[in-house]
């Protein structure tokens, strides 16, 4: 009995936990115009829509340079401008690509050392608005002292105001909620073994075949 109430309780608490994550990424969308930042990076996936909107961001002028982490490795730069409707000027000088990355943390440590090269201490991040709290996580752990501000952008691998209305998409934000947690618990044990680790701060924010990272 004792087993299957703790069981229970575990639900519940895992149940109301995915609630709440939903619905933070329901009401981070749309973004405000984020401020100016030192630079821009954005987090390839299933959709253009992250990089359209990173692009923008750039030739907007919100940033100096853009880098795209998790660019397929068979994808040439001639192949990611064409990809992009938004690619104006800007794009020719300032956009760098990363072809290294196959995950979130690759993302995380294919960005560091380029924030670093530049000496960059602000960063707009643009990502799917379900997979934003998982890879602000993740540059965190990566680039302490670094500010993020979150550029989240609605997908169509997601819809979160009805994710629960469709299995697939049901079980992608479950999924991503798990990963959450445990990043959040592996960053959490980290931050105990190394308790005068710089924390960086993450400011609120007033693909398809070139990706291969999610």
């Amino acid at each position: 009995m004792r087993v299957f109430l703790l069981i229970l309780i575990l639900l519940t608490a895992w149940l109301a936990g995915l609630l709440a994550f939903a619905n933070r990424v329901v009401n981070s969308t749309p973004p405000p115009d984020p401020p100016q930042a030192d630079a821009i990076v954005a987090l390839t996936g299933a959709s253009m829509i992250r990089l359209e909107a990173a692009e923008a961001l750039l030739e907007e002028g919100l940033g100096r340079r853009l880098f795209i982490s998790g660019v397929n490795r068979a994808t040439t730069r001639k192949q990611v401008r064409a990809s992009l409707t938004t690619a104006g000027a800007a794009f020719d000088c300032c956009v760098d690509l990363g072809f290294q990355a196959e995950n979130t943390l690759g993302n995380a440590r294919e960005t560091a050392p380029w924030v670093a090269r530049h000496h960059y201490h602000t960063l707009i991040v643009v990502t799917a608005d379900y997979h934003m709290p998982r890879a602000l996580l993740e540059l965190k752990a990566a680039m302490p002292g670094v500010a993020l501000y979150p550029f989240p952008v609605a997908t169509e691998a997601v819809d979160a105001r009805r994710w629960w209305a469709s299995p697939d998409q049901a079980r992608r934000m479950a999924v991503e909620y798990c990963k959450y947690i445990v990043i959040l618990i592996r960053n959490g044990l980290l931050s105990l073994s190394s308790p005068h680790r710089p924390v960086a701060t993450t400011a609120p924010a007033s693909a398809n075949t070139l990706g291969s990272a999610s």
